[in-house]
């Protein structure tokens, strides 16, 4: 395995999770300020402030997902049921993210939110059908090694 590769994956998926914390919680203070320079900022500040914020909370739990993935993969045992379970839940996240940008769309009609929401509802299909793979891959280990 490429230590350099693993290590720096380790750091990205760490610094990602608590500067999302930082950002999350930040949420009501930056709409604040992007309110003097963006009317829909100023005009919506409450109801932004929780879709943004409900989106923050739910990318976050996907990054807790994929930090907790990627101990199991540190381990040399990848193909266990948490990892599917894992990916389940961040299948169910990536569909809530992208029905908080549904719901934000009259607000803010722009192409990066259809963007967002095409993105997030194909992760979310990906991380499905990756969740079924994992079960069955987790089987044939279970079986394979039952068989030794």
């Amino acid at each position: 395995m490429n230590t350099k590769l693993v290590r720096f994956t380790k750091y990205m998926l760490d610094a990602m999770f608590y500067i999302g914390i930082v950002l999350t919680a930040a949420i009501p203070v930056l709409f604040y300020f992007f309110g003097n320079y963006i009317e829909s900022f100023r005009k919506y500040y409450v109801f932004q402030c929780v879709i943004y914020m409900a989106s923050g909370v739910m990318a976050l739990f996907i990054i807790k997902e994929l930090r907790k993935m990627f101990l199991t993969v540190l381990t040399d045992n990848p193909f266990v049921m948490e990892n599917a379970g894992s990916l389940k839940k961040m299948g169910k996240c990536s569909f809530m993210i992208a029905l908080l940008s549904i719901i934000r769309l009259p607000v803010s009609l722009t192409p990066a939110t259809a963007v967002i929401i095409i993105v997030f509802a194909i992760a979310g299909l990906f991380s499905i059908v990756l969740c079924q793979v994992f079960e069955k891959a987790v089987q044939y280990k279970l079986e394979n090694d039952l068989t030794i």
